[in-house]
């Protein structure tokens, strides 16, 4: 998520912070300072409540915290790639991959809100008995905020409504029930569309009534319609590419370039005659060895292209997405990196680059298929939102044509068009 900052891991999962975390933490600690803790247990000063709302905004954080944390403990036991954690203003947010089955994705779905639930149920006993034993006014007053802060979180996120995580857990319930994926999370992303207007809708008429948590009510539910409107599009992604073979939509020959030569070199004799703004490395032997893109070579001043090697800003193979030309492309988009980015996809055949599959080539074959679909399929990801109810009291990629039956997309293999290494020169085979 832009603007956020890594700040550690958290059971073995990166742990990202986002710029808005310390301003929830100020807001949740001025409501529970001067409304919530004076009404339970007036009488006390100043700084007593200013400390209790502090500590109890924190630990509220801490537990939002373990609620993610949860998901990606599960999801990686499992086999489903978590890339960070991060916290942001409307709680916390998962990258992973996709569940490759509907017990899988019930399980990472439902143990968040369990998480919670027994972190509540633990904390509103735990200040039962603190005043019990102590008669502690404050401390049992932040214990019980913060349980039923946790039971409210739990609840609220098993509402039947994608992003939530009620509606992952109805997503794999029709799963498993129908056998058909992207019906399951079309539904589960319309269900979350309806529930987003009714918040904002609910939020509206309560502001409209003086009550000023209507307006992070509504902005809950316009979070909930945009990101449920993107996962019904991303159903709507892998019904469309259902049977397309990575061949089907690569482009080919693309332009590649020896790693060892410098940049300027790279820019004149490679990227000016590209039509790709993102173009293939090969190694001594004419093996793929990474991508660069355009924009990074741009970053190198001027004084430098002459020295610095393309490799040195270059990504590296182990961090792109490489397939084969018979390849599933959905299947390829699924296991790609959470957080790297799927495209572009390197097609290897063999040890040897036989095309490229970019952004363009992937939207180009939706358009000739006439579904109107025009951006890949989004990051998995796992928002939580009900914590704001606690605070309520250069240069684009070149036209290729683009085959429209099964293997159409199989061409001869050539060797790099400039800037080759010997080894990638020799004659293509048929």
């Amino acid at each position: 998520m832009n603007g956020s900052v890594r700040v550690g891991r958290v059971l073995g999962v990166p742990l990202r912070m986002h710029w808005s975390v310390p301003v929830l933490i100020v807001l949740l600690a001025y409501g529970l300072g001067h409304e919530t803790l004076p009404a339970w247990t007036p009488g006390r000063t100043g700084a007593v409540y200013a400390l209790a709302s502090v500590v109890g905004a924190v630990l509220l954080m801490g537990s939002l915290l373990l609620h993610e944390a949860a998901h990606a403990v599960a999801a990686r036991r499992r086999g489903v790639s978590v890339e960070d954690v991060t916290l942001w203003a409307l709680g916390g947010m998962t990258k992973m991959g996709r569940p490759r089955t509907a017990g899988v994705a019930f399980w990472v779905a439902v143990i968040g809100p369990l998480t919670s639930l027994v972190i509540g149920g633990v904390t509103v006993g735990a200040g039962i008995g603190v005043r019990a034993l102590t008669g502690w006014g404050v401390p049992t007053a932040v214990l019980i905020w913060l349980g039923w802060a946790n039971l409210l979180l739990g609840v609220f996120n098993l509402l039947p409504a994608a992003p939530l995580d009620g509606g992952r857990v109805v997503q794999a319930v029709i799963w498993w029930r129908t056998g058909d994926r992207e019906r399951a999370e079309r539904a589960a992303g319309r269900s979350g569309q309806i529930l987003g207007v009714v918040l904002i809708a609910v939020g509206w008429i309560s502001f409209l009534r003086g009550n000023n948590g209507g307006l992070w009510l509504s902005l809950i539910g316009l979070f909930m319609v945009i990101i449920a409107n993107a996962e019904r599009q991303r159903a709507g992604v892998n019904t469309a590419l259902r049977g397309v073979r990575v061949a089907d939509a690569m482009s080919a020959p693309v332009a590649a370039g020896a790693e060892w030569l410098t940049v300027e070199r790279f820019i004149d004799e490679v990227a000016a005659h590209a039509r790709h703004s993102v173009m293939p490395l090969l190694d001594f032997e004419g093996r793929p060895s990474g991508v660069v893109q355009l924009r990074a070579l741009a970053s190198v001043p001027g004084e430098a292209r002459e020295e610095r090697r393309v490799r040195d800003v270059a990504i590296p193979l182990a961090r792109c997405t490489v397939a084969e030309p018979d390849e599933l492309l959905s299947e390829v988009l699924e296991r790609a990196r959470p957080g790297g980015g799927a495209l572009p996809v390197l097609v290897v055949d063999h040890g040897q680059l036989e095309g490229i599959v970019t952004m363009h080539d992937v939207n180009r074959l939706f358009q000739l298929h006439g579904l109107g679909i025009t951006t890949a399929p989004p990051e998995s990801t796992r928002p939580l939102w009900a914590v704001a109810f606690v605070m309520g009291g250069g240069v684009r990629d070149g036209r290729r044509r683009v085959p429209t039956r099964r293997g159409a997309g199989r061409r001869p293999r050539r060797s790099c068009r400039v800037g080759c290494p010997p080894a990638a020169a020799s004659p293509s085979r048929p």
